[in-house]
């Protein structure tokens, strides 16, 4: 040991190890003075957060029945829209002669708008002649030799619409559905009418209890009794209190709020009804019978046919005689029903078809066909063989057992569901709505009570479809969508072949309604975040939009669950799902009020002064792409 280094004595270990422990404890005693502190003050800010928010439901309840009276004013456009659309409806309401010189044999074609007629007749009945093509056209048979070598006609029949499919394809009727939707409306609408009932019922409860029957037989009386008038009086006192206050009103006046009211009740159910869904999955009753509530018809109905021939005129001696048969024209049955050959495929083979597909008609993926089978009256995927389709040239080829209408199908839910949607004013009443799905993207504009196809870009490529242009009222503009190809409409149905985003139905007639309410000067789009929320809540984006302004608001994030509307804290690109209310917002009980905190004093004039049938339009065409459970 040098003799610098002293050794430690035990006391200075001691003491050093004592400096050491006094430190730790001190440390330690910081340690939890910080966390107490850091404690109580996250415990002070929930109980502010906590406080501020029970003011600011007990505010939205103070004032919901007020916002409700005024969203029910602004939602009789509606009514109105309906009122009107009535009185507009109400003011409103031989071959041989024919035969080709290089063939010997006879066709003919007949066209106008919407059907065209194919005829051919075999009069030369050459075995050798066995491809059938009508002029000017792709469209023909590949026949075997039987039928080249028969007395026969074939005839092609194209209606470029479907007469053929039952209205109704599945067993559920419209009349099962519409006393569930008004049991559901009148649930949630008749909130004042129960607590009516309840007092009631509470007062005549009293007053039976006070005089108590003596025996059972005048107890089971009195309940029958007090449940009839439980039922009746409140209805009674409704109608009555009704006359009291309009007794001094002018007559006229009092026949039109009769009127509108009930207009408005069968309006919202109409409404609620368009976003229901069936509970139960369409099953099918025949053997390879085609799902049409999984697929749609498209381009029409081909009607192929085998004809008799009938007997040719002949000339004698100047004259030109005919048979004339009083059965008329007969089907020539193929293949027969009963052959005495032994390989009746090899002697009956099918026949071979080409149709040229329908230019308005627009398939996102190879078409199906179909056949009719008139004894089941359903359509059926059997008896069809070989398909191919020419996308270049729209031609589909295809072998048939037997002659028969067809018609060709794609799923009806190819477009959903979206990829996005967007609702934007254009001005004074008019609107565009974009639709965005994985094969097209579609815009509609809407104006007063039409609607029109804006554009249709296909996988990035503008498309010009014949629709293009043309100003139709909502429900022609739909089946004319889809009888092009541009689906986006689910049916009660649709649920069932699409992953969707299913939401409460009333919490979408809802949203719909009023977002349409708020349509000529508010944008929406769009959210992430709709999918992180439950059935009960949907959330989108929102702003001012006016189109005669340069100045761009920016989105903001609003969820509603039918009766609360607010603006979310998080944003578009936030990291996770929040319910946290936006800094310097309130709860309100409607989309109108919600926004009405933030929007300029000229927008809500817009909105206030907006025409009843635009918005009428604006609704239904929100109910009818159901935007906010589809994308």
């Amino acid at each position: 040991m040098s003799a610098g280094k002293k050794k430690m004595t035990k006391a200075e270990r001691l003491r050093l190890l004592q400096e050491e422990e006094e430190r730790r404890l001190k440390e330690e005693e910081e340690a939890r003075l910080k966390f107490e502190k850091e404690e109580q003050e996250r415990l002070e800010l929930q109980r502010i957060e906590k406080e501020k928010w029970r003011q600011l439901e007990k505010k939205d309840l103070g004032r919901r029945h007020e916002e409700f009276e005024e969203l029910s004013l602004l939602e009789g456009c509606f009514p109105e829209a309906e009122k009107l659309k009535r009185e507009t409806r109400a003011l409103s309401q031989e071959a041989s002669t024919l035969a080709d010189l290089d063939s010997g044999n006879m066709e003919k074609i007949i066209q106008d708008e919407n059907v065209t007629l194919y005829v051919w007749a075999n009069l030369k009945k050459n075995p050798r002649y066995r491809s059938v093509k009508f002029s000017g056209t792709q469209i023909g048979f590949e026949i075997p030799r039987i039928l080249a070598t028969s007395d026969i006609a074939l005839r092609l029949l194209h209606t470029r619409y479907d007469h053929v499919t039952n209205l109704y394809p599945t067993t559920i009727t419209e009349e099962e559905h519409i006393p569930t939707i008004v049991e559901h409306f009148k649930k949630e609408e008749s909130t004042e009418k129960a607590v009516v009932e309840d007092k009631v019922f509470a007062e005549e409860t009293t007053a039976d209890q006070v005089d108590e029957p003596e025996s059972r037989q005048e107890i089971e009386f009195s309940v029958v009794q007090e449940e009839e008038t439980t039922s009746a009086a409140p209805e009674e006192h409704i109608e009555v209190q009704m006359i009291l206050d309009l007794e001094d009103e002018d007559v006229e006046v009092t026949k039109y709020k009769m009127e509108m009211r009930l207009l408005s009740e069968v309006v919202s159910a109409a409404q609620l009804h368009l976003v229901e869904n069936v509970v139960e999955m369409p099953e099918t009753s025949e053997d390879n019978e085609a799902d049409l509530c999984h697929f749609s018809t498209l381009g029409g109905v081909y009607h192929l046919d085998i004809l008799q021939l009938p007997p040719q005129c002949r000339p004698v001696k100047g004259w030109v005689l005919v048979e004339i048969r009083q059965e008329g024209l007969q089907r020539f049955t193929y293949p027969p029903e009963t052959t005495d050959e032994l390989d009746p495929e090899n002697a009956f083979p099918p026949i071979e078809v080409t149709l040229e597909v329908q230019e308005n008609v627009i398939f996102f993926e190879d078409p199906k066909v179909i056949r009719w089978d008139t004894e089941a009256k359903v359509w059926k995927k059997d008896g069809i063989s070989d398909v191919f389709y020419n996308r270049e040239d729209r031609l589909l080829t295809f072998n048939l057992d037997t002659l028969g209408p067809v018609t060709l199908i794609q799923d009806a839910h190819i477009n959903m569901p979206y990829q996005s949607w967007e609702l934007r004013p254009l001005g004074v009443n008019r609107a565009l709505l974009t639709v965005t799905t994985l094969f097209t993207e579609l815009q509609i504009h809407i104006k007063e009570n039409l609607c029109m196809l804006a554009s249709v870009k296909l996988r990035g490529q503008e498309h010009l479809c014949h629709l293009e242009g043309k100003w139709m009222t909502p429900v022609p503009f739909i089946l004319a969508l889809k009888e092009a190809g541009l689906n986006i409409f689910p049916t009660v149905y649709s649920h069932f072949y699409v992953l969707t985003n299913n939401k409460l139905p009333l919490v979408e007639v809802k949203a719909y309604r009023q977002m349409a309410l708020l349509s000529s000067a508010f944008a929406f789009g769009w959210s992430k975040w709709n999918m992180a929320c439950n059935s009960t809540r949907v959330v989108f984006k929102v702003k001012e939009n006016l189109a005669d302004e340069a100045k761009d608001h920016l989105w903001s994030l609003l969820m509603f669950s039918g009766e609360r509307a607010q603006m979310l804290k998080i944003g578009e690109d936030s990291e996770a799902f929040s319910e946290a209310l936006k800094e310097e917002t309130e709860f309100h009980s409607t989309l109108y009020h919600m926004v009405k905190d933030f929007a300029s004093l000229s927008a809500m004039e817009r909105v206030r002064h907006s025409d009843c049938q635009f918005i009428d339009s604006v609704c239904h065409m929100l109910l009818s792409t159901r935007v906010l459970s589809y994308s």
